[in-house]
């Protein structure tokens, strides 16, 4: 049982590792109008998305801590919740890391903050195409995405097209 629970667990860390890779594609090389690009009425600007995305990687640390509080965050600069987002993953991650123990199963951690994180990296993808700044698709069953590694700095594309 403690070998499934491991696996599950660095599973989950391999997961936020590819937050971070994902996330960072998403982020970079956005223009400086792109925090505040307005799709359509209604529909988040991109820095209210990147913010949400810290606010979830924080409540899933919480979470991890076994503390379920949600906190709502207004958008700062993209920058300063570039800077919160990957320290909220190195955070998240080091706390999965660390051997102490998680407070909601794994499963859970990853089917509320780390799934809807995924979702709106997909979004974000969306409106950099929709605001005319497009990131590059790429094969990532063929990027270099190693647990741990949750920064900014990520490994150069392998194949993108």
């Amino acid at each position: 049982m403690a070998n499934s629970a491991n696996e599950k667990l660095d599973l989950l860390r391999h997961t936020v590792a590819t937050l971070a890779y994902r996330g960072g594609k998403a982020i970079r090389g956005a223009p400086a109008s792109f925090s505040g690009f307005q799709a359509a009425p209604g529909v988040r600007t991109p820095g209210q998305i990147l913010a949400h995305m810290s606010d979830l990687m924080d409540w899933g640390l919480g979470i991890a801590k076994g503390n379920h509080a949600w906190h709502d965050s207004e958008p700062r600069s993209w920058d300063e919740d570039t800077a919160r987002f990957f320290a909220a993953l190195k955070a998240l991650d080091d706390y999965l890391a660390s051997g102490a123990p998680v407070g909601a199963p794994v499963e859970k951690l990853f089917q509320g903050a780390v799934a809807d994180t995924l979702t709106h990296i997909g979004q974000l993808n969306i409106l950099r195409r929709i605001a005319g700044a497009p990131i590059r698709a790429e094969n990532y069953f063929q990027a270099d995405i190693t647990t741990g590694r949750v920064g900014a700095e990520q490994t150069p594309p392998k194949r993108e097209f």
